[in-house]
C-alpha cells in the first residue's frame, strides 16, 4: 500500500457551500402538506415532534415538508442513540417541524418505514451522510421513487460545509487539542472517514481535509476505515516519517460504529468523538432541509455559510 504524503493547505477555505450545486430530486407523485401522523395514529419514539413555542412556527409546521433524516444505521447501539439526540437539538432549532428518522439499514425504522407513514405529505430527504457516494446517488433516489403517495426531494449530504469543520474543531479541542498553540510544530490531524470507491466521496473529504488544514494550521491528512487508501494506521506512519509525532485523529462520522471504533483505537488517547449531536450539525442538518425546500420552490437559501457560522 503505497503511502500518500500529508495534504497542504494551498488556498483560503471557501464559506461557500460547495454542494449548493447538487440538484434536489422531487418526484413525480402529488401529496398534500397535510396528514403528518402515521396511519396507525401514533407517533413513536423515532418520529416524535415538539409542541411549538409560539402560534407563529406552528403554522410553519404545519406547512413545511416534514424532515426525514437518513441515516446508514449500524450494530453499535451508541449509533442510533446519538441520531436521535442530533434530531432533539434539530426540533430545538425549529419548534413545530415534523422530523422523523428513516434508516438505510441496520437500524429500525428503515427509509421506506418511515415514509409509508407520510402516505399524502411532502417530505425532504436529508441524509446524514458527510460526501456524495453510492448511498446518496443510488439507494435515497430509489427509496424515494419506491414511496407511494409522498412528495419527496432529497437534499445534499452534509459535507462539505465549513459547519463541519467547525464541529471537527470541537471534537478535536474535546480530545486534548490545544487552539492556544496549534498543536505545536510536530502536531498533524489525521481525518478519518469511511471510505468510498466513488471519486466524488473522495474529493469530498479531501476537500474537508483542506479547509480543516486552514482552521488547525497543521497538515491535514484523509484516511479510510475501507474502499480508499491510505488507511488510518498507514497516515499516521507517514505523518511520523515527516517528524509529525503529535497526530490527533479527526472522526469523520456522524454516529459511533465499527468503522468510527477501529479509526480511534489507531491513537486511543488522541482520538476524537464522532460529530454527534454537535450544535453545528443540527444547523447544518436545518440548511441542507431549507436549501432542498428552496431549490424546488425557486426560492433563495435562507442562510449563507458565513452566516451560519456565525450563529453556530
Amino acid at each position: 500500500m503505497t503511502e500518500q504524503p500529508p495534504e497542504q493547505p494551498h488556498r483560503s477555505p471557501s464559506m461557500t457551500d460547495g454542494t449548493a450545486h447538487l440538484p434536489t430530486r422531487v418526484t413525480d407523485r402529488p401529496g398534500a402538506q397535510l396528514g403528518l401522523v402515521p396511519r396507525n395514529g401514533t407517533r413513536g419514539p423515532l418520529h416524535r415532534t415538539r409542541r411549538p413555542d409560539h402560534p407563529g412556527a406552528e403554522r410553519r409546521g404545519a406547512l413545511a415538508p416534514s424532515l426525514v433524516a437518513v441515516a446508514h444505521g449500524s450494530r453499535d447501539p451508541e449509533a442510533p442513540r446519538t441520531v436521535l439526540a442530533l434530531l432533539d437539538r434539530v426540533r430545538d432549532l425549529r419548534p413545530g417541524l415534523d422530523v422523523r428518522l428513516g434508516h438505510i439499514e441496520l437500524n429500525r425504522p428503515l427509509l421506506p418505514d418511515t415514509l409509508d407513514g407520510l402516505r399524502g405529505a411532502d417530505a425532504v430527504l436529508v441524509p446524514l451522510l458527510l460526501g456524495r457516494g453510492h448511498h446518496v446517488k443510488h439507494d435515497l433516489p430509489a427509496g424515494a421513487a419506491a414511496a407511494p403517495g409522498v412528495r419527496t426531494r432529497i437534499a445534499a449530504p452534509l459535507g462539505p460545509h465549513p459547519l463541519l469543520v467547525e464541529a471537527l474543531y470541537g471534537r478535536l479541542v474535546e480530545a486534548g487539542w490545544n487552539p492556544a498553540d496549534g498543536g505545536g510544530r510536530h502536531a498533524a490531524v489525521v481525518l478519518a472517514a469511511a471510505g468510498s470507491r466513488d471519486p466524488d466521496s473522495a474529493r469530498d473529504t479531501r476537500r474537508t481535509a483542506r479547509a480543516l488544514a486552514m482552521r488547525l494550521g497543521v497538515p491535514v491528512v484523509p484516511a479510510y476505515a475501507s474502499a480508499a487508501t491510505p488507511t488510518v494506521p498507514v497516515a499516521l506512519r507517514a505523518l511520523a516519517a515527516r517528524g509529525r509525532h503529535r497526530t490527533f485523529v479527526a472522526s469523520y462520522f456522524t454516529a459511533p460504529g465499527r468503522f468510527a471504533s477501529a479509526c480511534a483505537d489507531a491513537v486511543p488517547h488522541r482520538a476524537a468523538a464522532p460529530l454527534g449531536a454537535h450544535p453545528a450539525m443540527a444547523r447544518l442538518v436545518l440548511h441542507r432541509y431549507d436549501q432542498a425546500r428552496a431549490a424546488s420552490e425557486g426560492a433563495p437559501a435562507q442562510a449563507d455559510a458565513a452566516g451560519l457560522l456565525a450563529s453556530a
